[in-house]
């Protein structure tokens, strides 16, 4: 009897060995499927570059809405026209003399995807209509609680973040802004939205 169970053991070690190849390499492709379904954009900004990955299982109509204006080149030339420190910086709507771009119909508001406003997530600006939010974004500089969802209000919704480039979102976040015609906030010296590309494997 003794024997025969050392012997079972053994057969399922030897099992679990084998197979051990097999459930790592399936972990490896759905690693690599995950990462094909998050496309990443590059934002070339006046001051650096910013990688964002997108959320398109999170936030679908949002992600595609995002990626429609940066295949169309909306964003080249925009610029960052609200800066608050320790708060947001927001962009995707101005050129730099502060004259708004005309843009697509609105969309459907995703802040109820279970993504929160975090320290370099990207959301949608709007206004105080919830289905209100057509091209422009923030970035949150730090975490942003009271820009959630919750059971009684509609919230900003989240659909990217930042992978690579928050030295850059900080380095923005320190620019002089003031009064600029009737805008707050506005960056006295323009911060620039050079372009807007997909990465190539992405």
């Amino acid at each position: 009897m003794i024997a025969m169970r050392y012997f079972s053991r053994f057969c399922l070690l030897l099992i679990s060995l084998s197979l051990a190849p097999l459930v790592q390499a399936e972990t490896q492709v759905e690693s690599k499927s995950n990462a094909k379904t998050q496309p990443q954009v590059d934002m070339r900004t006046s001051m650096g570059t910013i990688t964002i990955t997108l959320f398109p299982e999170k936030a679908p109509v949002t992600v595609a809405n995002f990626l429609e204006y940066v295949d169309a080149g909306f964003y080249d030339n925009t610029v960052f026209h609200r800066v608050v420190p320790n708060f947001v910086i927001q962009g995707g709507g101005f050129t730099s003399n502060m004259r708004p771009r005309k843009t697509r119909a609105p969309i459907v508001n995703e802040s109820d995807n279970g993504l929160a406003n975090r320290r370099g997530t990207l959301s949608m600006a709007r206004t105080s209509h919830p289905d209100s939010a057509t091209s422009q974004f923030f970035i949150n500089l730090e975490n942003n609680p009271s820009l959630n969802a919750s059971f009684n209000k509609a919230g900003y919704a989240v659909f990217a973040k930042v992978t690579e480039g928050l030295p850059v979102i900080d380095m923005i976040s320190r620019v002089p802004t003031g009064r600029v015609q009737r805008y707050q906030d506005v960056p006295l010296d323009p911060v620039i939205i050079l372009s807007m590309r997909r990465k190539s494997d992405s």
